[in-house]
């Protein structure tokens, strides 16, 4: 008898109960996942009237969950199971976005040089000039890369 497993679906994105609204989902690391991430960022920033935000934070989620796509998966999961990062988008003041990508590999990120006509290695510098700050937080499980973003106001 032959067992066929579904491929895993990205969770629905869900609003957090902290202190600070905010939005979390989980994402198999597959590149259709980027698409997803970036739908999640426009309707957590709809439902914050931060429409104006949209583009950037939608090029930093792309680039953040695209590398965890890239890098991520862990070296000993079964070839069915590609791992999964967490998205989370918080607004913790009105013109103030924070997003994270959390996955469970413990490989340092490093920003790049891309040498010219070099289709990759621009994502880190993208995250940089669009972030007010960001950070890699290393953890007992793999690592958090946070970025926060403000409106221009």
């Amino acid at each position: 008898m032959m067992t066929i497993t579904a491929a895993p679906r990205p969770s629905a994105l869900q609003p957090l109960t902290g202190t600070v609204p905010g939005y979390a989902q989980t994402l198999p690391l597959y590149p259709s996942s980027v698409s997803v991430a970036r739908q999640s960022v426009r309707t957590a920033l709809a439902c914050w009237g931060l429409e104006d935000m949209t583009d950037d934070v939608v090029l930093v989620v792309s680039e953040l969950v695209t590398n965890a796509v890239r890098h991520a998966r862990p070296a000993c999961a079964p070839p069915d199971d590609p791992g999964r990062c967490r998205l989370t988008l918080e607004r913790p003041d009105p013109g103030t976005v924070w997003v994270s990508v959390a996955d469970s590999s413990g490989c340092r990120i490093m920003p790049r040089k891309a040498s010219d006509g070099a289709e990759d290695g621009r994502g880190l510098a993208v995250v940089t000039a669009l972030s007010a700050r960001w950070l890699v937080q290393p953890s007992h499980i793999g690592k958090t890369v946070w970025a926060e973003l403000k409106a221009d106001m």
